[in-house]
């Protein structure tokens, strides 16, 4: 049942995909225990507990997210079900193909049927959006990066998603790194009465942070320090302060190719982030500006669903 998968859970990420297995079997059937749960249209069709075999296919091509949480959910809350599989996660499917073959109990199966598609289907979505950016801005140095804007709770399996679609994660959350936004920046002009001043003074302010308080953080005085700008001339201020990266909000193309032309003059160490409303359209124009990075938040909120049944194996 156990498979090897490229991309394997930390504790986090792993203690998260349990618990939100928990959830989704507790409001499906009332409880994460298959003992006492209840579904009422298996248990009034079901009596003979004989063993039956079912497998997980897609009705689509991509590339396939979730069957890592499938085999938790199994060998957690179903553990007299077995779980076969056949691909692992960030491996490209085919309709029709045979991604894993549960045996085992009909009712056991039919409970945890949705659930295991629901991570299946949201996760292999985001995986396959994620590798058509990827491959989009192939034979650029562009990267593909995540977002914050996911769904609650889902972080980090998202994340993983997006790992398995061939993207990086940006910062995990607000603890692992720095980034300097619009709405810092305001707040803080308010404050020195000078917006330009506000980039600078807000940089240094943030490295100084981070080198007091390195013991606290998980990459220590190595974390990451980003400011997000909106004109070419506030990217002049801020490349002078020297972060780590600058994100470069809602551009277009001959500004980005601008803000690469003046980064490379003025600081060429610093990494420049294109960011806003790019789409699979737009993402090659923006990756041929010579930035090293694109932040799609469209990985995550706006993947959809990808589609995954599970077929009866007849006989």
């Amino acid at each position: 049942m156990t498979a090897e998968f490229p991309f394997p859970f930390d504790s986090q990420t792993r203690a998260d995909a349990l618990h939100l297995i928990e959830l989704a079997l507790v409001e499906d059937v009332g409880s994460y225990d298959l003992t006492t749960a209840i579904d009422g249209t298996t248990r009034a069709l079901f009596s003979d507990t004989a063993a039956v075999h079912a497998t997980f296919v897609p009705r689509q091509s991509g590339i396939v997210c979730g069957l890592q949480i499938c085999q938790l959910a199994i060998e957690h809350f179903a553990p007299k079900l077995e779980l076969e599989i056949n691909v692992v996660d960030s491996q490209s499917v085919s309709p029709g193909q045979a991604l894993a073959l549960i045996s085992g109990d009909p009712r056991d199966i039919l409970v945890m049927e949705r659930t295991c598609l629901n991570f299946l289907c949201r996760l292999s979505a985001i995986s396959t959006l994620t590798r058509a950016f990827v491959e989009r801005v192939a034979g650029t140095q562009a990267k593909i990066l995540d977002t914050r804007k996911t769904t609650p709770g889902w972080r980090r399996l998202e994340k993983y998603a997006v790992q398995c679609g061939g993207g990086m994660n940006h910062r995990m959350g607000l603890y692992d790194a720095i980034m300097i936004k619009d709405n810092h920046l305001a707040m803080h002009a308010s404050v020195v009465q000078d917006h330009q001043l506000s980039i600078t003074e807000a940089i240094r302010l943030a490295r100084d942070w981070i080198l007091e308080n390195a013991s606290s953080l998980p990459d220590g005085d190595q974390t990451i320090l980003q400011i997000e700008v909106d004109t070419l001339e506030q990217l002049e201020v801020a490349l002078a302060a020297g972060p780590d990266i600058v994100l470069l909000d809602n551009m277009n193309p001959e500004q980005l190719t601008t803000a690469v032309e003046i980064r490379n003059r003025t600081n060429p160490h610093i990494l420049l982030e294109a960011s806003g409303g790019i789409n699979l359209e737009t993402a090659r124009t923006m990756a041929e500006t010579g930035v090293e990075r694109i932040s799609v938040g469209g990985l995550t909120h706006s993947a959809g669903n990808f589609d995954i049944g599970l077929d009866w194996i007849q006989g």
